[in-house]
């Protein structure tokens, strides 16, 4: 009884949160969006957006650094706080918008920001400044008055900060994709590569990145006079959002003598900007036609790079170096190397003493990794370089509208084929868990939630059925949350309209509790032929889909130690079960001594007479 009465104050509060600022971006009456922070040290979640895709909205709330909005005193009044009010940023895909960010604060803290989006060319005028600024106050203040600031909802503190993951035995023979490149002796080498390069071209800063085309990102492999906390070696850069990723996708060159117009979308820049760096050079460098990564130089010296054409001759040298570097096949920089022959005949000796469910999983992950390399060097890289070029030419504005608008559509499918590139890259990745405590009702709720319109429309009636008492469980929320919804709408996919979803959590005790979560379907019932294949990578009844739905499932509940299994019958639907280890619950210590019938008779001792 208690439990449902915290489920429905958390979602009581969760509709408040989403109706207020719903409010507030309709008054607002052009294209903006929100995010909360839901603990102190998190990042920007989105919550509304207005005018704006998702995609937009992602990119510009993974832009934001509420590390760009401290508190700060002014120096006419020490004592006084003075908060930075806004940030300008720029977006040059899908289309070209300028953006204008605000914090919002609750005390000394920020707790989200409202961001405002217009046209390239437009400008914001002191009214658009001034409904910003009203908005803000009239957030904080419904907030406020719903008490939301001492919920969960917004601000809560993180019951776990950080928890040293117990990495599971790796199968032998399995080939994973190793999760960083940089090492001692690589770090040496390519410092002394910078300190040569001194003579040819003075820098201030420099650092060297290796492209890794699945992850989609560049890790830093070596650095001179680096940052104390920031791009240091073992450091990643997403393509989509430094200057490095933009000179890989362009495979050119790229010199920028103005860092202030471009440190809010180059998380690269942002360092360099504070520390008052005036130009900056990345040079890419190629391994058997490829980019393999680049070469970054940064100065304090005004226009010391004018050419980038010139001056990109001039690193031929470390470039060439870099490359030999790179095929050595000690140090295994190589992302498209030939496999070691020695490493092949181990495997294929572990691989015959194996048992045979092993050797199929090791093929499997074997054969996924290839085709996630191929996708990635012949595919994705491609297609990275077209929209850069396509990018370009929109934003230069000289074509007409017909043109323009044509473009721009091409953009959009080449967008939506980069995304299922990424999602089949995903799966390839080794996860990483950020796990934190959580309640398994609350991740199941908020999954239904976002299939509601989906259930409604259907008349699918879902009926919930939780243990009374259940035990704490350590897992990533979002990841989980991806498996439940999976499992969800897969089960939509299966029913007609007014069907039946129910959903059973149980707790199982012993010398590892576990949390049993049994999802049920009247649907159409999965086919004989295709019951052991439902787990396989790529494998799909669906025209449109990669296949990698409830594989992606499986490979996230192991993850967790958990096992999945699924159950079809005709005439009786289909049954997904989890079985995943929950926390062991914690016994209050009892002192040894008298027992508790004694106490009143020492209190009684020790009244005065």
């Amino acid at each position: 009884m208690n439990q449902d009465k915290r489920l429905s104050s958390h979602a009581t509060k969760q509709s408040t949160l989403q109706k207020t600022l719903t409010a507030v971006v309709n008054e607002l009456g052009m294209d903006s969006a929100v995010a909360i922070r839901t603990h102190e040290e998190g990042p920007f979640i989105p919550q509304v957006s207005r005018g704006l895709s998702d995609r937009e909205v992602r990119a510009i709330f993974r832009s934001l650094s509420h590390e760009e909005w401290k508190i700060e005193k002014s120096s006419s009044q020490k004592n006084t706080p003075v908060l930075q009010q806004a940030i300008r940023l720029r977006m040059i895909t899908p289309g070209s918008k300028v953006l204008l960010a605000s914090p919002l604060r609750h005390g000394p803290l920020v707790y989200g920001a409202l961001v405002l989006a217009r046209k390239e060319g437009s400008h914001f005028s002191k009214r658009d400044k001034t409904s910003i600024e009203t908005a803000r106050t009239t957030i904080t203040e419904e907030l406020r008055q719903a008490r939301l600031f001492d919920s969960t909802a917004i601000l809560s503190r993180v019951a776990v900060q950080q928890e040293p993951e117990k990495p599971l035995p790796q199968e032998q023979g399995a080939q994973d994709l190793p999760s960083t490149y940089t090492n001692p002796e690589v770090e040496g080498q390519i410092v002394d590569l910078l300190n040569e390069s001194r003579e040819v071209l003075a820098f201030d800063r420099g650092w060297v990145t290796l492209y890794d085309p699945i992850a989609a990102s560049l890790e830093i492999l070596g650095c001179v006079a680096g940052h104390k906390k920031e791009l240091l070696p073992g450091h990643r850069l997403l393509l989509d959002q430094s200057a490095s990723g933009w000179s890989v996708r362009h495979r050119k060159p790229r010199i920028d003598q103005n860092l202030a117009s471009t440190q809010g979308r180059f998380l690269d820049y942002k360092q360099l900007y504070r520390e008052r760096f005036k130009c900056t050079m990345i040079v890419p460098f190629f391994v058997r036609g490829r980019v393999a990564g680049t070469i970054t130089l940064a100065t304090k010296t005004a226009a010391l790079y004018e050419s980038a054409d010139t001056d990109a001759r001039r690193l031929e040298g470390l470039s060439t170096k870099l490359a030999k570097l790179f095929e050595d096949p000690s140090l295994k920089l190589s992302l498209f190397a030939a496999p070691d022959a020695t490493r092949q005949e181990s495997t294929v000796s572990q691989e015959e003493e194996s048992q045979e469910p092993t050797i199929r999983r090791q093929e499997r992950q074997s054969a996924l990794n290839e085709v996630s390399s191929f996708l990635a060097a012949e595919i994705r890289e491609p297609l990275g370089y077209v929209r850069a070029q396509m990018e370009e030419i929109t934003g230069e504005g000289s074509l007409d509208h017909e043109a323009q608008t044509r473009v721009e559509t091409a953009m959009r499918d080449l967008i939506r084929i980069e995304t299922l590139l990424h999602e089949i890259l995903d799966f390839a990745k080794p996860l990483k868990l950020e796990r934190r405590l959580c309640r398994v009702p609350k991740l199941l709720d908020h999954a239904l939630s976002l299939i509601q319109t989906d259930l409604v429309a259907t008349r699918i009636e879902v009926t919930k059925s939780y243990a009374a008492r259940l035990a704490q469980v350590r897992w990533d929320e979002v990841k989980m949350q991806h498996v439940f919804l999976c499992i969800f709408q897969n089960a939509l996919d299966a029913m007609s309209s007014e069907g039946h979803l129910q959903i059973t959590v149980t707790a199982k005790r012993g010398k590892q509790p576990e949390i049993v979560i049994s999802i049920h379907n009247n649907g159409i019932p999965i086919p004989a032929e295709h019951a052991d294949k439902i787990f396989e990578p790529y494998f799909t009844t669906k025209r449109s889909g990669t296949g990698l739905g409830l594989a992606t499932v499986k490979k996230i509940v192991e993850e967790h130690q958990g096992h999945i299994a699924i159950e079809s019958q005709p005439d009786h639907g289909t049954t997904v079960t989890l079985h995943l280890p929950a926390l062991r619950p914690r016994i209050p210590h009892r002192r040894r001594g008298k027992p508790r019938s004694a106490k009143p008779a020492a209190s009684e001792d020790k009244s005065p007479s």
